[in-house]
């Protein structure tokens, strides 16, 4: 009973930081949305200057998003490794790799702010030259995001073969998982090879990213485990 106690508490303390993650990444990257006008650096720059505040909140909620992120990996390695502790090592490693990269792209967000706000410093470009360089870093933050997209999909294949393999969890929830994991990775590969193809399909690839890592995250937030004893491959 003892054992099982902690197993709900390790599901529930992952089921907090899924939901933190996905109101911190998730509202940061609409935010952002808002602001970033493809091909018009003009717009772009006086978007962000004139939603300052609404910048910065974006900015700090893509950093809550990730220690989310951290607290979700460390519980579920936590909570899985009794199945799998090879398994779950590549689960919780993939997952860790993609939050670096992910601050990476945080400071060239935050950079597009400084440049325009430190604009004295920057004397010898004129306004609209540093209005480019602004959103040009913003485009790199955006780039950054497309990249570490292929690793939010890739973490969640060992993940859902974890919970496939445990009696944790209904098996449904590991084939939902493999579904938002291979969105996911099209979606990296297809911004990344084709942004106008990409952006045709994007509006439709977040209906699958986000349908099993939503039921996942609702599930260990409100049961928690299934049973006492998990199968261990």
């Amino acid at each position: 009973m003892e054992n099982f106690n902690e197993n709900k508490r390790l599901a529930r303390m992952a089921g907090l930081g899924y939901l933190i993650l996905a109101i911190g990444a998730g509202l940061s990257w609409n935010f952002n949305n808002s602001f970033f006008v493809d091909g018009n650096a003009i717009i772009t720059a006086e978007n962000i200057v004139k939603n300052e505040f609404k910048f910065i909140v974006a900015i700090i909620l893509g950093i809550i998003g990730q220690l989310g992120f951290i607290l979700l990996g460390l519980s579920l390695y936590c909570l899985l490794r009794q199945v799998s502790k090879y398994i779950s090592k590549l689960m919780v490693t993939l997952l860790l790799i993609s939050i670096p990269i992910t601050f990476s792209a945080i400071i060239f967000q935050a950079g597009a702010l400084v440049i325009l706000k430190r604009a004295e410093y920057l004397s010898v470009f004129n306004i609209e030259q540093i209005q480019a360089i602004s959103t040009a870093f913003f485009s790199i933050y955006n780039t950054g995001i497309h990249i570490v997209t292929l690793f939010w999909g890739i973490w969640l294949f060992p993940f859902a073969y974890l919970v496939y393999k445990s009696n944790f969890f209904p098996k449904i929830l590991a084939i939902l998982l493999v579904i938002s994991g291979l969105s996911y990775c099209f979606a990296s590969m297809t911004s990344l090879i084709s942004p106008i193809f990409y952006s045709k399909v994007v509006s439709f690839l977040s209906i699958p990213e986000s349908l099993g890592e939503v039921i996942m995250m609702l599930w260990l937030l409100i049961k928690g485990i299934n049973v006492k004893k998990v199968n261990v491959a």
